[in-house]
């Protein structure tokens, strides 16, 4: 079970995703209720801020290089008809659509409609709270994508090669092989 371009996309991959699974995860379970409970206008202040400074280019790196990533991968994992291609693909296609897919199509649209918005005015307070209603689901759904995508990727790997046993060792702890005739380095009678 050699290094090979696939194990190699297989644990960006997987690093990439996992990465990403819990940065959903952390703005699911802490983040985000976090800022529902400050006033309207302070939660969605906090929010266009953490909006803004998410985009460096370490963010950036993980985020559009995992997706790069999962496309390569679910490419030569097809083609190479790779051990494990099928958890490869599950998890390449899991990150492309449940993360990148989603994140386009909902999560950077609300947060480019609540930033277009005053967020101390009466609309903003609104947009804040449509926002919070929409955004909270689709970040959880790309929390799960990626854990998902996570044990489809480790699946994949445990396919790609077989586990052989390992021979039992012949011959004592000293190196040597066992003595015949009843001789042992504990009883030289």
């Amino acid at each position: 079970m050699g290094v090979t371009l696939t194990r190699i996309l297989t644990f960006a991959g997987l690093t990439g995703t996992a990465l990403m699974g819990g940065l959903f995860f952390a703005f699911g379970t802490s983040v985000m209720s976090s800022l529902e409970r400050l006033p309207a206008g302070q939660g969605a202040t906090a929010m266009n801020l953490i909006n803004v400074r998410i985009q460096n280019p370490l963010f950036l790196l993980i985020f559009m290089g995992t997706a790069l990533v999962c496309l390569v991968l679910g490419i030569v994992a097809l083609v190479q008809d790779t051990p494990g291609k099928w958890w490869l693909v599950a998890g390449s296609a899991l990150y492309l659509v449940g993360v990148i897919v989603l994140s386009f199509a909902v999560n950077i649209p609300l947060n480019d409609q609540l930033a277009a918005v005053d967020p101390a005015t009466a609309a903003g307070a609104t947009e804040w709270s449509n926002y919070l209603a929409k955004w909270n689901p689709a970040n959880n759904l790309r929390a799960i994508a990626c854990t998902l995508g996570v044990v489809a990727f480790g699946l994949g790997l445990l396919s790609g090669g077989s586990v052989e046993a390992v021979p039992p060792p012949q011959g004592n702890h000293y190196g040597g092989a066992l003595p015949t005739g009843g001789a042992t380095p504990w009883n030289n009678s």
